[in-house]
């Protein structure tokens, strides 16, 4: 099962979040699950970085990717981060609805 962890502060701040596991939907390969959730996790990722020129602390090794949402003294470019990070969370919200038996999501506070 992919889990993914999503981190937020308590003003409800996406400060990180982790995606680990594997869905085990199909082959490797041909994995629509995990190639699904790849895709809008490291395409949040990069587009955080194309988008607003910051760059998410990120990790990735196969079957596990970490970022921690950068921060900027320019309240709008941490807008766009944190609408970024929520579109990114309401494509998996979807993937979860459909395949919600190989992928899931938790929410915690710090």
């Amino acid at each position: 099962m992919v889990t993914i962890t999503i981190v937020r502060g308590q003003d409800g701040r996406i400060r990180q979040f982790s995606v680990s596991g594997h869905a085990m939907y199909a082959d490797p390969g041909k994995d629509i699950v995990c190639a699904g959730v790849s895709a809008v996790t490291v395409g949040a990722v990069n587009a955080i970085e194309k988008l607003t020129g910051l760059v998410p602390e990120a990790k990735m090794q196969s079957g596990w990717l970490s970022a921690v949402a950068p921060e900027s003294e320019d309240p709008s470019k941490n807008d766009r981060v944190q609408l970024l990070l929520e579109g990114m969370v309401a494509s998996l919200e979807t993937i979860v609805d459909e395949y919600g038996k190989y992928v899931r999501i938790k929410e915690r506070l710090t």
